[in-house]
């Protein structure tokens, strides 16, 4: 089984700022995992601090 997350982050800000809105993005993405069954098939759209859709996430067979 494989993993895969997705995320596009906007070139217009700053390293630090795209590090930390990737950080809020993880924490947020890890803390809701619980509410999936890890199977193939699996996954959900990914959304930043403003709740636009910034990518997504899903499990595939390997």
């Amino acid at each position: 089984m494989k993993f895969v997350l997705e995320v596009t982050v906007g070139e217009d800000a700053s390293a630090a700022e795209r590090a930390g809105e990737l950080g809020r993005i993880l924490r947020y993405w890890g803390g809701n995992l619980h509410h999936y069954a890890l199977e193939p098939g699996d996954g959900s759209a990914v959304y930043d601090s403003a709740y636009q859709e910034v990518g997504a996430w899903r499990v595939v067979a390997s």
